[in-house]
């Protein structure tokens, strides 16, 4: 589905009152799902705060709007 993946980084480019999200917020990908009868396809995404916390999920069926981060963590050597 146009390059989103679950796992993927994203951040959301639209406010979402009635989520609760704000234009800015990051968040993790956690199901992409094809279109059916009942629903278009889409992704859930679930936003977190800076410290981590779960601010909300939100299933977004408008891939515009968000965008995919090229974020890769950095592995360190024990």
């Amino acid at each position: 589905m146009d390059g989103i993946h679950e796992n993927d980084v994203v951040v959301l480019l639209v406010d979402q009152p009635e989520a609760g999200l704000h234009r800015g917020d990051l968040g993790t990908v956690i199901q992409v799902f094809e279109a059916s009868q009942e629903h278009p396809a889409g992704v859930i995404v679930e936003f977190v705060d800076e410290l981590g916390n779960v601010q909300g999920q939100s299933d977004i069926t408008d891939l515009n709007q968000i965008v995919r981060l090229r974020y890769r963590p950095v592995m360190v050597a024990a």
